[in-house]
């Protein structure tokens, strides 16, 4: 974490009010940046010292997929997200129905309701298709129906949907399972 990152936590938690509490807790476990990332964090405990039973998995949970229930055009599909952070903020926002437009003949996408946190996103990696993803400059979903161009750090991929109708569907609907 940069000491940009630091300084717009707090503009962050501000504006966001309950972002900066569940994005802090959920930390990378980089060996290279083991510093305390909040007010929270104690600057006397040791950068190892274990996580407690009230904080947030971090690191290889990241990967634990997140069943959802994903309706295209009013068809179910089969679709997880991960466990990311921005997963997760996803995940509190719904259930969500939202129109879905064309873009660049490569994915549909659609505006949330709000910006999903980007705070330890994961390494940037290539969209594949039927990729659920978040684009952070616009704030928008986009959901890869042929192979993304290449990977980077402003698209955030959240899950997968096995669906072979993304190219032509309007409207997603997507709920928590139950």
């Amino acid at each position: 974490m940069t000491t940009s990152t630091l300084r717009r936590a707090p503009t962050t938690a501000a504006t966001a009010g309950v972002l900066l509490p569940a994005a802090t807790a959920c930390s990378d476990d980089s060996s290279a940046e083991q510093t305390p990332t909040s007010a929270s964090a104690s600057s006397s405990a040791p950068p190892s010292a274990p996580a407690t039973a009230s904080e947030s998995p971090t690191g290889s949970d990241r990967s634990t997929p997140m069943d959802i229930r994903v309706t295209l055009d009013g068809q179910e599909v089969e679709a997880t997200l991960n466990g990311s952070p921005a997963a997760r903020d996803l995940a509190s926002l719904l259930p969500l129905t939202l129109d879905l437009k064309d873009f660049h003949g490569t994915e549909r996408i659609a505006d949330l309701p709000r910006k999903l946190t980007t705070e330890n996103a994961p390494e940037p990696q290539a969209p594949k298709t039927g990729d659920l993803t978040f684009y952070a400059p616009w704030g928008n979903l986009a959901l890869f129906y042929k192979d993304g161009p290449s990977a980077f750090s402003d698209l955030l991929v959240l899950g997968h949907i096995d669906a072979d109708q993304l190219a032509g569907a309007d409207r997603i609907t997507i709920e928590a399972a139950s």
